[in-house]
């Protein structure tokens, strides 16, 4: 089996899914990441508090990777340690706004803070969802309104443009918190409206219909596997956990409808998830049923925990048949990758298998649940027991950050960065 690069989250000066560095940052022309542009190395390994979901660095994906923790534990009925709870919800600056990582929460966040949008909305669906968190949530919610932008959409660092996975975060983010995403505006437009904009119409490649770019580029839109998967979700109105979609449960899957001389896309949100499911379908059958993924210069990878996402978008959009094919292949594919990548993985993983009906607790001769448990401090109970924790789950942990993009955002700090997205920001060439 091909090595497979793991895969996981940064917060505001790399890309929250680790993409190909040097297509990605061409493609995004973003500035450079402050804390590479400021040094020559990653700050040391701070002292972990307790509560915190994985062993290393925090710095880049601290509240991404607990919140998506916390969610997974918490959809399968497993009730978190009190601490984890605690730690995250104190990471919140005085605004509402979440960053990745505030090592003294008791400092308070100031204007060199970077507050983040994917971590906010990571962090509003956890708390919304463990309950007892409402003023928290009120104003996390507060403050992703004020820093929408006007046409409706979010980035990764308010001010920039609005992206595909961004935004497609916050709406599951709003909808997690009880409000109809559509009704939150900003200069007339709607996330929706932001959010359709990045498909790609009848006026593309006949393969490339229903996709979406993670932005414009030079006005010109990319397909890109993953904002697909992300826009796919958000177009639904629906945030990481999806109801379990049934094995026999199969909306039929179709490419867009292309009259001739028509361009564009659609606007409507649920036929534009239907076009973005296509295409995931279309590539998933035309490489083995994942997703694939490659630096540059090397040989394709598969790409895991696109791969995840993929699945977990078919199940959104009632495609429960076509999700069992690329669920079957990370059955037998993912157990490396997340022991590599850590908690966020374990947890991508157990939302995955709770979306389609497939056991957690035995997932292609692994235990999720145990391995994410074991990530962590020890839960506060549970409604079903887990076997023992899977072997080396913790001690293999990374904390969700890849070798090479730190070794990338080091060799390229001076002039090319990287936006975070809610899911890797990769425009497929």
């Amino acid at each position: 089996m091909a090595t497979m690069a793991p895969k996981a989250p940064l917060l505001a000066v790399l890309a929250r899914r680790a993409a190909p560095a040097l297509a990605t940052a061409a493609l995004l022309g973003a500035a450079a990441p402050a804390a590479y542009a400021d040094s020559a190395a990653p700050s040391a390994s701070p002292k972990l508090p307790d509560g915190l979901y994985g062993t290393k660095d925090p710095q880049y994906d601290g509240v991404w990777r607990q919140s998506l923790a916390l969610l997974a534990q918490h959809t399968v009925g497993v009730r978190p340690a009190a601490s984890g709870v605690t730690w995250l919800a104190g990471q919140q600056c005085a605004d509402g706004a979440f960053t990745a990582f505030r090592a003294d929460p008791h400092k308070g966040c100031d204007a060199k803070t970077m507050r983040d949008t994917n971590q906010t909305g990571a962090a509003v669906q956890a708390l919304a969802a463990l309950g007892g968190h409402d003023a928290a949530v009120k104003k996390a919610v507060g403050w992703l309104k004020s820093v929408q932008n006007k046409d409706g959409g979010w980035s990764a660092m308010p001010g920039s443009p609005s992206d595909a996975n961004s935004t497609s975060v916050v709406i599951g983010a709003l909808a997690a918190a009880g409000k109809k995403p559509a009704s939150v505006t900003k200069g007339g437009h709607s996330p929706y409206d932001a959010l359709l904009a990045f498909q790609l119409g009848c006026d593309a490649k006949e393969d490339e219909r229903g996709a979406f770019a993670f932005q414009p580029k030079d006005g010109k839109l990319a397909a890109n596997a993953d904002a697909t998967a992300a826009a796919a979700l958000g177009a639904l109105g629906e945030g990481f956990v999806v109801a379990p979609a049934g094995k026999d449960v199969d909306e039929p899957v179709k490419a867009p409808s292309c009259k001739a001389g028509a361009s564009g896309g659609t606007h409507d949100p649920r036929q534009a998830a239907l076009g973005a499911d296509a295409y995931l379908v279309a590539q998933l059958d035309a490489n083995g049923q994942h997703l694939p993924s490659a630096m540059p210069g090397a040989a394709q990878q598969p790409d895991v925990g696109n791969t995840v996402d993929a699945v977990v978008a078919l199940a959104a959009g009632s495609h429960g048949a076509a999700a069992q094919r690329p669920l079957k292949w990370l059955e037998k594919h993912s157990a490396d990758w997340a022991r590599q990548s850590g908690p966020a993985a374990y947890a991508q993983l157990v939302l995955a298998a709770h979306a389609t009906g497939a056991d957690p607790r035995a997932f292609g001769g692994h235990d999720l649940v145990a391995a994410l448990n074991a990530t962590g401090p020890k839960p506060a109970g549970s409604a079903a027991p887990s076997a023992a924790p899977e072997k080396d789950a913790q001690d293999n942990d990374n904390g969700g950050i890849p070798w090479w993009v730190i070794g990338v955002g080091l060799a390229f700090g001076a002039g090319i960065g990287f936006l975070i997205s809610g899911r890797k920001k990769k425009n497929e060439l």
